[in-house]
């Protein structure tokens, strides 16, 4: 990276920030949650509106140079890692084996019907959706688009109107990555069917290395680093070399995640769910105070702004098409994680907050969305209503949200 292009990229980082605190402040001073203002702020610094209104200003500052999109790409990734394991401390697997029941309903529920949807849509007007030459593959692609959701999205909401650490949110949490772990190892099968050389296969082997994966994740959490941590003074009398080890956890985590087929950002989050896991208050303290801070105000904020740089929806817009993509979405992942809420012992109005707490998909569905049309499996067309799906149902899920809990009391 040469000198001006060195000058480019921090300028977009700083930009991006700027963008982010501005809007986000909007956003607190009207109650709001402030990841709502970042992805507004984005989508405003982007192609949609200012690549359309300026821009010789838009390319400016965004120039088409490959090194700068690769540096700021990597730096997002790496961003978005400790926000996932700073979410993941959140969760508390004492839940899960308190509430199995609802925990493995709402899951199940809310991924089998927006499935089913998207899967049977596809099958029964094939032609509607840009793609008749591969119709099974398309069929599956869109049953998992529609039933994954978006942890990043859906932690960031969650820690935004206090509720990750409720009841609601620990099952919408948990739910989340038992739902999501399923989506990416279905992801992986497709990846495999569109490149020989890509990652899965066999969807039982998958699921199965996904599975294994996770429990060896929350094992060494358990009986080996967490035991490490409290007996050792040597972290103890050093911070920074405690913030250094939990950074090894979480890189080789994600490296180990990528190599068995799924996102690097689910091993992360599971080495964040094993070292959450503490009966010392006073550990506990330490690691959130160290990461959190800065993955929420400064990783966060910069990932949520890049998700508008990533779209243009001035062509290829068919109004028809994204209404129907953001109805199936919604319906069948509100009513599906709401029905399995609600079987598995929950009241109605904690059933519909559920529901609505899984039904962001925000970036990780653009990621899904780019993979597939990389790989020509869908158009344009569905390109840009899979991602103003994930933008909306990503905006509505913190308003909706706070509305529901504040009428609840």
């Amino acid at each position: 990276m040469n000198h001006s292009q060195l000058h480019a990229f921090l300028a977009q980082i700083g930009l991006m920030l700027a963008v982010a605190w501005a809007f986000g402040y909007l956003m607190r001073r009207w109650g709001q949650p402030v990841v709502l203002g970042e992805l507004i702020g984005g989508i405003l610094l982007g192609p949609t509106l200012l690549g359309t209104v300026a821009p010789e200003v838009y390319h400016g500052l965004f120039p088409a140079d490959t090194t700068i999109a690769t540096s700021a790409d990597a730096l997002l990734k790496v961003g978005m890692l400790f926000f996932m394991f700073a979410a993941g401390l959140e969760v508390n697997l004492v839940h899960f084996r308190q509430c199995k029941r609802v925990v493995a309903l709402t899951s199940v529920m809310g991924g089998v019907l927006p499935f089913a949807l998207g899967f049977g849509m596809v099958l029964l007007f094939p032609e509607f959706w840009g793609q008749s030459d591969r119709p099974l593959l398309l069929a599956l692609f869109m049953g998992t688009a529609l039933s994954i959701s978006a942890l990043p999205v859906i932690a960031r909401i969650l820690m935004d109107v206090d509720m990750i650490a409720t009841k609601i949110g620990m099952t919408v949490m948990t739910s989340a990555m038992i739902n999501d772990l399923i989506g990416w190892s279905l992801f992986a099968l497709i990846l495999r069917h569109l490149d020989p050389g890509g990652p899965g296969g066999n969807i039982g082997i998958t699921l199965t290395l996904v599975l294994a994966y996770s429990a060896l994740i929350l094992g060494l959490g358990r009986w080996i680093f967490k035991p490490l941590l409290h007996g050792t003074q040597f972290f103890k009398d050093w911070p920074g070399g405690l913030l250094t080890f939990l950074s090894v956890l979480v890189i080789l985590a994600a490296v180990g995640a990528e190599k068995i087929g799924i996102h690097a950002i689910f091993g992360a989050f599971l080495v964040g769910v094993a070292m959450g896991q503490d009966d010392d208050p006073g550990q506990d303290k330490r690691i959130h105070g160290m990461i959190q801070p800065f993955a929420l105000n400064f990783f966060a904020p910069l990932y949520f702004v890049s998700v508008g740089l990533k779209a243009n929806f001035a062509s290829q817009f068919d109004g028809l098409l994204v209404l129907l993509v953001f109805l199936i979405a919604c319906l069948g992942k509100i009513l599906g994680a709401g029905l399995g809420a609600r079987l598995g012992g929950m009241g109605n109005r904690e059933a519909l907050t559920v529901g609505v707490g899984l039904n962001a998909r925000g970036a990780i569905e653009i990621i899904l969305a780019s993979v597939a049309l990389e790989h020509r499996l869908i158009d344009q067309r569905l390109f840009v209503a899979l991602v103003v799906m994930a933008f909306l149902t990503s905006l509505i899920s913190g308003p909706l949200l706070q509305r529901l809990v504040s009428r609840s009391g």
